[in-house]
């Protein structure tokens, strides 16, 4: 099969520290594409916001920055640069294909697309406004159905796309996600994240890295508060994308928002534990990166994170505080083999992510364009 020479990266939602997984993916995928196959030419498209962070970070060393008119929030401005702007780039520039990292793709790409579909939750949750979530199905299932490529970054989720969009799962390849970002920041000192977060110095910490929607479902941390130890705090890191104000104001709950690397890294290194309520995940990457650094884990008992997380999790159902609660504890006080946690997440690499890419576009190339 022939190799691409030239490869569009379409990063349109790209919004610097605030797209969460799909910025994680972005910023360990490429530079690993770039490194395993320097004489592919790759072309990361995004937005103004975008590319002005890449720019300040040193992309334009391994990959062009192409900039469009629109930046995350502006809905019609993407939604015109995605499936306009960039299929005439792509037409105009020869690119031999398109790859969209988010699971939204052009429909009329301009040449061979490949797309990255993280999970199909939004079919199944209310995880975004109403318009979004009718525009996110009507856009992603019309790109998964007509790319010449389409990955999955696990089973479970390959799975579940199969089974919501009527898409053979033998035609879908699983590309794992690599272990998410590396803990090579100078993390806050852990007095200075105490005191900012009012965390008593002897308080353990059950820290829960997910952006604040229904599906994420940390309100069951919040009632599992009840049933843990006077000395057990819930710090709960992300964006309150869908709701905050529900989750309550209990004594012993912290609501941190959006932290940036250093301030995330130090929560990490106070962890007494990590915990992850969630009902659906694509990959799971939290948990991998707590994994990576040795910090115990409770989490759901779906598929998806007994995927990814093999027998070293504390399973629970998350329905069920009580027994989230009893997981939790069992994450706290029970001997914990931080070594076999490293050692777990270091299966995941994004140079193995990157090498399972590139066999998609080969593929994607011996194929003819939808």
């Amino acid at each position: 099969m022939p190799a691409p020479r030239d490869v569009a990266i379409n990063a349109l939602y790209f919004e610097p520290d605030r797209s969460a997984g799909t910025e994680t993916y972005l910023r360990g995928l490429v530079p690993a594409l770039a490194a395993a196959r320097p004489q592919t030419r790759l072309h990361v498209v995004t937005t103004r916001k975008g590319a002005a962070a890449l720019r300040e970070d040193g992309w334009t060393d391994f990959c062009s920055l192409v900039q469009l008119p629109s930046d995350e929030g502006q809905r019609l401005r993407r939604l015109y640069s995605e499936q306009v702007r960039l299929p005439a780039l792509a037409r105009i520039r020869g690119w031999d294909l398109v790859h969209s990292l988010a699971s939204v793709a052009p429909a009329v790409p301009g040449t061979r697309s490949v797309v990255t579909l993280h999970d199909v939750n939004f079919f199944h949750w209310r995880t975004f406004p109403l318009a979004t979530t009718v525009a996110m199905r009507l856009l992603v299932a019309r790109a998964a159905r007509r790319a010449d490529a389409l990955l999955a970054v696990s089973a479970a989720a390959r799975d579940d796309i199969a089974r919501t969009l009527g898409i053979p799962a033998s035609s879908i390849a699983v590309v794992p996600n690599g272990a998410g970002r590396p803990p090579d920041v100078t993390p806050l000192p852990p007095a200075e994240v105490r005191a900012r977060h009012w965390l008593p110095e002897r308080a353990r910490i059950v820290l829960c890295v997910a952006a604040l929607r229904p599906h994420k479902n940390q309100e069951l941390l919040v009632r599992a508060l009840e049933h843990l130890p006077d000395d057990v705090a819930v710090v709960l890191v992300g964006h309150p994308e869908a709701y905050a104000g529900e989750l309550g104001t209990a004594d012993r709950l912290r609501i941190t928002g959006y932290v940036d690397d250093a301030e995330l890294e130090g929560l990490w290194r106070i962890a007494s534990c990590a915990a992850f309520p969630t009902r659906g995940e694509g990959f799971g990457l939290p948990l991998v990166e707590a994994l990576r650094r040795g910090v115990p884990v409770a989490c759901s008992d779906i598929p998806v994170l007994r995927e990814v997380g093999g027998e070293l999790p504390r399973y629970f159902d998350p329905d069920d505080a009580a027994g989230a609660a009893r997981a939790v504890l069992a994450a706290l006080d029970e001997p914990f083999d931080a070594a076999a946690a490293k050692a777990h997440a270091a299966r995941f690499s994004w140079e193995a992510a990157a090498a399972g890419t590139h066999a998609a576009y080969e593929r994607a190339m011996g194929c003819t364009s939808g």
